[in-house]
């Protein structure tokens, strides 16, 4: 007897299905009908597509309810009597079976209490019943009675934590059950965001985040509370949206053991037999009546979705699922539930395990996984007995495998495989789409984040600030943690830098790796555990000096204590740090307690080891070859100026050019004799290593010649002779050179040569500018040179002022400080010291033009104090 109706008309376009599918789901849910609605839908959407994509007319679908049962019938205008039957081997249409137009028949045949075809002059009518399973009076859901033995486990006092969460995401109730699951007081709880206390298993940014979970109208699934002793506690949470009495939404969270989930799961949907001699449940749901609607559209919540769906489909304890690496030597573990936390995420296996049903290739029931030891790599030691996995295939090419656990022996049979099976056959296309979507953004990425690292590396020559670099590009972005070590030639690896994601703990992690042995250098690509397996001394040692820093660190609090020692206490790789054929260093990089690389981040991490290895040796050749360099400089400086006895003496001396220290411009004031002093102010054609080394043959040259008592002009022959020497390497020079000698009454002789240099200034005490000298040819360009020597006194009082064409020629476009300019600049000085007078004519330099000079500058100022 029908108790109620419900119709609707679809026209023949593809947005049609989704919509009836919508119009089951709705109108089934409405009458209270959930235990049949994903059957319901999926009928319906076969149905409805051969209708309005394969007929290519209307659909009338109609909703029956019944006491019993539920009525689904999808009419069209269609009436074609070739119905497709099973496939049999002597059946020649079997092939055509396959097709997407007989599918809804085969499907109605499998998930069906009944079902048909009714015809009509111009309609077709399919129908399908489903009964719904016999209910308890007064509830929604029952359950079979169960052996005491196979009930779910529970401590004596099962304690339900009840959170509520605001809309910025803070605790505004954790009552006492809550205290005690977690040991956390309610007045340190209250007002923290649930993100603090949580352990998301996704990935944020890549799955369904603890934010959008806490928007949705209900949720339920597996996930970690950090507790108040530093432990991440496994839960089983059920979030339910509410609102209050002024119409403010909040999440309302119910949080158990996750052993004790039982509690607040929702009861597996149970499967039908069918009439047509299928077995129950030996053929799974569909794709969407697996998965539900909508489907994620993310990797990570596809694949954290199929396997809560898997567990409950053959209400198993845990459910894993794995995904292959291209070469299909190695599984990766993606998705998990039920399992410890550390085989959540990138835990990987082989592909072909030991045993005999060891292939992931293959499907596989394991009746006692304790008599199998190693069949399972990814089980053991979890304490889980039976298991049965499915591969995950796509064009014949492995993808994936996907399993389902329990904790008592033998709960699997070979129908079981086959359910769990078909749902993988249904899914495999999609989470291999969504993988290679995935793979492509991370691609992306990863291109991007080497474009801008080889950026950041090129910009530095300095080694401290790329080790900073290279530590900083890698935390959080890679690894939780790292540590640089470099090596010295033929040395041990020594810790250089070290960086964590929490600041707070970096001083305790260096500390930590400072009490360990440093990793091996060995020059071999990629990256590699350590401690390396099979190093037990070694992994003794870590695991000695870990329990040791923890006892140490009781000065600060427990958890801080517990937390820092468990830095290490993840995955932890080691990359060689490879430039030139040596090794120069490593990179180590770590995951926090239980937490595993995947694949894809250890391969970017390579690549960035070899850029940085390059950075980091470019930078200790550049500080080898700059410490060269500034030495070599150093030495072609005078040594400190002598006390002339009634003579001030300043200097100012600028060379052009990053880094150096000495270019083309030189000066020198010595002593010649007792009494006598030379002084040199002089420029060598160019800048940079050419003209310093010019430089210093000339310095040089002017000492030794000038103590062997030769006179001013001979000194400069002399001179010249040795920079036409030095054949294509010599350039010519201008130079001032001069003999001063202080006298009885104050004044000071001087004698002097101008070979080719700007000439000296004079400035007398009334402020009067003059010449000091006369122009004469410069050295370095002919051998045949007749040179003078000036004789000029200095009266007190008297400043005389000697600089390189760095200071006449500073340029501003078109105009030119030149001699005048100095001249009025010089004026201006009456009455100064020689250091100020010196210093008034650099700052005047710099200020000539807002551009910072480009030219080397020497300015050498005398003064002869005026007497008392």
């Amino acid at each position: 007897m029908v108790t109620a109706r419900a119709a609707a008309t679809f026209e023949p376009v593809g947005r049609s299905v989704a919509a009836a599918r919508g119009f089951v789901r709705d109108t089934l849910q409405g009458w209270g009908f959930a235990e049949v609605v994903d059957d319901a839908v999926v009928l319906a959407s076969e149905l409805v597509t051969n209708a309005v994509v394969h007929a290519g007319t209307t659909a009338e679908v109609s909703c029956l309810r019944r006491e019993d049962s539920v009525r689904v019938e999808v009419a069209d205008r269609y009436p074609n009597r070739t119905l497709p039957l099973h496939p049999g081997e002597d059946d020649p249409r079997g092939s055509e079976l396959e097709r997407e137009g007989g599918r809804g028949l085969i499907l109605c045949a499998a998930l069906a209490s009944r079902w048909g075809v009714d015809y009509t002059a111009a309609h077709k009518r399919v129908w399908f019943q489903l009964d719904l399973p016999a209910r308890a009076a007064g509830t929604r859901h029952a359950g079979p009675q169960t052996p005491v033995s196979q009930l779910p486990s529970a401590d004596a006092a099962v304690r339900v934590g009840v959170l509520r969460v605001d809309e910025q995401g803070m605790v505004t109730a954790w009552n006492p059950d809550a205290e005690e699951l977690f040991r956390i007081p309610a007045d340190k709880a209250l007002g923290r965001p649930l993100g603090e206390l949580a352990a998301w298993p996704q990935t944020p940014g890549t799955g369904l985040g603890l934010e959008e979970a806490l928007r949705l109208s209900r949720w339920e699934g597996s996930y970690g509370i950090r507790a108040g002793d530093g432990r991440i506690m496994a839960v089983y949470g059920s979030h339910l949206r509410v609102r209050d009495a002024e119409g403010v939404p909040s999440t309302v969270c119910l949080l158990v053991r996750e052993q004790e989930r039982a509690v607040l799961q929702t009861p597996p949907r149970v499967q039908q037999g069918t009439e047509a001699g299928a077995g129950p449940g030996a053929i799974g749901p569909s794709f969407e009546a697996f998965i539900g609607s909508p489907a994620p559209d993310d990797l990570d919540g596809l694949l954290q979705r199929t396997v809560e769906r898997a567990r409950d489909l053959l209400d198993g304890d845990a459910a894993y699922l794995l995904l292959a690496t291209d070469d299909e030597t190695e599984l990766e573990v993606r998705a998990s539930c039920g399992l410890p936390s550390g085989r959540q995420r990138f835990a990987r296996v082989p592909v072909e395990a030991a045993g005999r049903y060891g292939s992931a290739r293959l499907p596989a029931v394991h009746e006692d996984l304790t008599a199998q030891p190693g069949s399972v790599p990814v089980l053991g030691g979890t304490g889980l007995r039976s298991a049965v996995s499915v591969p995950l295939k796509v064009e014949g090419r492995l993808t994936g495998s996907l399993g389902v656990a329990a904790q008592s022996p033998g709960q699997y049979r070979n129908e079981d495989a086959l359910r769990l099976q078909f749902a993988a056959d249904r899914i495999a296309l999609a989470v291999e789409s969504a993988r290679l979507t995935e793979l492509e953004r991370l691609r992306r990425g990863s291109l991007s984040f080497l474009v801008e690292a080889s950026d950041l590396l090129a910009g530095t020559l300095e080694r401290d600030q790329t080790l900073a670099l290279v530590a900083q590009m890698t935390v959080p972005t890679l690894s939780s943690w790292c540590a640089v070590y470099t090596i010295s030639e033929q040395s041990t690896p020594e810790l250089a830098y070290v960086l964590h994601e929490d600041e707070d703990r970096i001083d305790g992690l260096r500390e930590l790796l400072q009490q360990i042995p440093p990793p091996e250098a060995v020059n071999t690509p990629g990256a590699r555990d350590w401690p390396a397996p099979g190093h037990a001394a070694h992994d003794a040692a870590l695991r000695a000096s870990l329990r040791s820093f923890a006892h140490e660190a009781e000065v600060e609090t427990p958890t801080q204590a517990v937390a820092t020692a468990a830095a290490l206490g993840g995955e932890t790789v080691v990359l060689p740090l490879v430039a030139r054929n040596r090794v120069i260093g490593l990179l180590v990089l770590g995951k926090p307690a239980d937490e595993k690389f995947r694949r894809e981040i250890l391969e970017l991490a390579e690549d960035l080891s070899r850029r940085a290895a390059l950075a980091l040796d470019n930078a200790r050749l550049y500080s080898e070859r700059t410490a060269i360099s500034r030495a070599l400089q150093r030495s072609l400086l005078p040594p400190e100026s002598p006390r002339i006895p009634g003579v001030e003496v300043e200097v100012v001396y600028r060379a052009a050019g990053e880094g150096n220290e000495v270019g083309g411009d030189f000066y020198d004031v010595f002593p010649i004799r007792e009494g006598s002093y030379g002084f040199a102010i002089g420029d060598v054609c160019g800048t940079g290593p050419e003209a310093a080394a010019v430089t210093g043959l000339a310095r040089h040259s002017l000492r030794l010649l000038a103590r062997e008592g030769l006179s001013a002009p001979e000194v400069l022959l002399r001179l010249n002779a040795a920079i036409l020497d030095e054949g294509a390497r010599s350039r010519f020079l201008t130079l001032l050179y001069g003999e001063l000698t202080p006298r009885q009454d104050g004044s000071v002789e001087l004698r002097t040569v101008c070979a080719g240099h700007p000439l000296p200034l004079r400035l007398r005490p009334d402020g009067t500018v003059s010449p000091a000298a006369q122009p004469q040819p410069l050295l370095g360009v002919m051998d045949d040179l007749e040179l003078t020597e000036e004789r000029l006194e200095l009266a007190p009082g008297d400043v005389l002022l000697c600089v390189t064409d760095g200071v006449t020629e500073r340029r501003e476009g078109t105009r030119m400080l030149g001699d005048d300019g100095l001249a009025e600049v010089l004026a201006g000085c009456t009455g100064l010291t020689a250091g100020a007078v010196a210093a008034r004519v650099e700052r005047a330099v710099e200020r000539f033009a807002a551009e910072p000079p480009s030219d080397d500058m020497a300015i050498l100022a005398l003064r002869i104090p005026a007497q008392p």
